[in-house]
């Protein structure tokens, strides 16, 4: 679980930056309404593969200046094209690129996160963004200070030298900035220098993080930035050992140090899986807590919560809270998960808990501080899979539900929730696969995100979910890892919610094409008649492999 696929090649972040509801179509959506939702950004083109690849978005509010958003994604605009040389394999290279004779990487403007060139970086994968206050000058946190915005992502060494800048295979970086609008505006001095932030050896590959910032100035660790991730050590080396242990760090100076410290035992077998998947919110008291997907009693898989009382520094163990299901099944060729079919996207992390709380944010007042969770559950077996919600109103003691957000013929496999600061509001978005499981690849496989909304009503419970929107539908063929053997999509879709609107980013198909060739070569590597590996610049239509972030802001429609 987390470990990165055959055929993956490091990726880009990408920055989008949304001021105002910018991305509000329209009036206030009605129940089952159509699609209203746009491109995050415009920057990814339709062809040729793999530049025209975005995925694992990222989503972040800015609590003091709610009409403010910030957008994440895996971005590969500036990967070379297949057709660069060998057109049937792909790599790292300029977006110039486009063959077909081969080239060089070379330095230019990029469409990512500047200033990891300079530091002997490259920005990877698995981005999260937060927003906090600014310090001020005497090391205090305040709004009136500004906003400064948290950028976390996986790092690699720029070059192949492994102890070039750190040691292992992939570290944790983030990147800062206090001018938003300067960074959405391309101005790389926006930015500061990327830090590392985990503590690397090496065999340490460092994976998917999430980054938080206790955002409540009624809290007593008001700017604290946490970041939680998972440790792999030595997976690269052998895939029959590689404990995993679940990390936390922390910084109390705006970013600028960080300290680390493990919350999990590093076991990762069939007995004991740590928590992966994590998730870090605050309330407005400043407890922290961290969420993650792992072993329980009995073995069982569920959701795990460990809680910190003095900002970080100290923390209860890991406690269970219920069991989950992981849907889908196991796929032999691609070594992991998969829903739509053989040779589909992989679902890894389709369990792992989505948080969000009610903490009053910016000021904290009134807080109800209610926890939501929600996951994608196999509970119901294969093509019966739910959004499932729980929700806690007592700091994470006991917990409520579940309640079912997802309806048929609807199989969510990726699925966020949050909550608006005063706790009145749920927004939650999912991607789901429409059709059953397919033990072939010469039929479609559609899918396409749901956003909903529900009310919080008496006691906490979360209302019934109403449709706010449901987005054009793809034909999931037409994803695809860099190695072309499975479909890609990545591990995450993202939601926040504030006192006035929610707003949703997702990963989307709907541009895509399928490939004939791409689906008959996938066959055959899950054990179907021989078929030779295409090449998608020639074998292919130019839009194969075209996958975008989408997205939209719903007004709350029962104000």
């Amino acid at each position: 679980m987390g470990r990165k696929s055959q055929g993956w090649r490091p990726k880009k972040i990408l920055l989008v930056i949304a001021g105002g509801i910018a991305l509000v179509a329209g009036a206030v959506p009605a129940l089952a309404a159509g699609d209203t939702s746009v491109p995050v950004t415009v920057g990814s083109p339709p062809g040729p593969f793999s530049q025209n690849k975005q995925n694992e978005p990222a989503l972040a509010v800015d609590a003091s200046r709610p009409n403010i958003l910030v957008a994440g994604a895996n971005e590969e605009i500036d990967m070379e094209a297949c057709n660069a040389g060998d057109p049937t394999t792909s790599g790292l290279t300029a977006r110039d690129c486009l063959g077909p004779a081969a080239c060089t990487a070379h330095s230019g403007p990029i469409g990512t996160l500047p200033r990891y060139y300079e530091a002997g970086l490259a920005s990877d994968g698995d981005p999260a963004v937060a927003f906090g206050p600014q310090p001020g000058a005497n090391g205090t946190f305040s709004w009136a200070n500004g906003s400064r915005l948290y950028y976390a992502n996986l790092t690699s060494n720029l070059n192949a030298k492994r102890s070039e800048t750190f040691k292992g295979f992939e570290a944790i970086a983030v990147s800062r900035t206090d001018d938003v609008a300067g960074a959405a505006a391309g101005n790389n001095n926006a930015w500061k220098a990327p830090v590392v932030i985990s503590k690397q050896s090496s065999t340490v590959f460092s994976d998917k993080e999430q980054v938080w910032a206790d955002n409540a100035a009624s809290s007593p660790f008001f700017g604290n930035v946490y970041v939680c991730d998972a440790a792999f050590r030595g997976q690269e080396k052998s895939r029959n050992a590689a404990p995993a242990p679940l990390v936390f760090v922390r910084s109390t100076d705006g970013g600028e140090t960080w300290t680390q410290r493990q919350l999990s035992g590093a076991a990762n077998n069939s007995n004991n899986n740590p928590p992966d998947g994590c998730s870090i919110r605050t309330d407005s008291l400043g407890v922290v807590y961290v969420f993650g997907m792992g072993t329980g009693p009995n073995g069982q898989t569920g959701e795990l919560l460990a809680r910190s009382f003095d900002g970080g520094q100290t923390f209860e163990p890991f406690r269970f809270l219920f069991p989950v299901v992981r849907p889908g099944v196991f796929d032999p060729a691609l070594g992991r998960p998969v829903m739509d079919g053989i040779a589909g996207a992989r679902v890894d992390l389709a369990a792992a808990p989505s948080v969000d709380i009610a903490n009053g944010a910016p000021s904290g007042a009134g807080a109800t501080n209610e926890l939501l969770i929600n996951w994608a559950d196999g509970a119901g077996g294969l093509n019966n899979e739910k959004s499932l919600v729980r929700y806690s109103m007592d700091q994470g003691q006991t917990w409520l539900g579940p309640i079912t957000a997802s309806a048929n013929p609807d199989r969510p496999f990726y699925t966020a929730i949050s909550i608006s600061p005063s706790g009145q509001d749920a927004y939650l978005v999912y991607d789901a696969y429409l059709a059953p499981y397919q033990a072939t690849t010469t039929t479609a496989r559609p899918m396409q995100a749901v956003v909903k909304h529900a009310d919080i009503g008496a006691g906490g419970a979360p209302a019934a979910f109403v449709e706010l929107n449901r987005g054009a539908s793809g034909d999931a063929r037409g994803s695809s890892q860099n190695g072309l053997t499975a479909e890609f999509f990545g591990d995450y879709v993202y939601t926040v919610a504030t006192n006035d609107y929610g707003s949703a980013v997702w990963n989307d198909v709907r541009n895509g094409g399928d490939c004939p060739k791409i689906d008959a070569y996938r066959a055959a590597v899950e054990g179907g008649p021989a078929a030779p590996r295409p090449a998608p610049g020639t074998d292919c239509p130019a839009n194969f492999g075209n996958t975008d972030i989408y997205g939209g802001s719903y007004p709350d429609p029962t104000p």
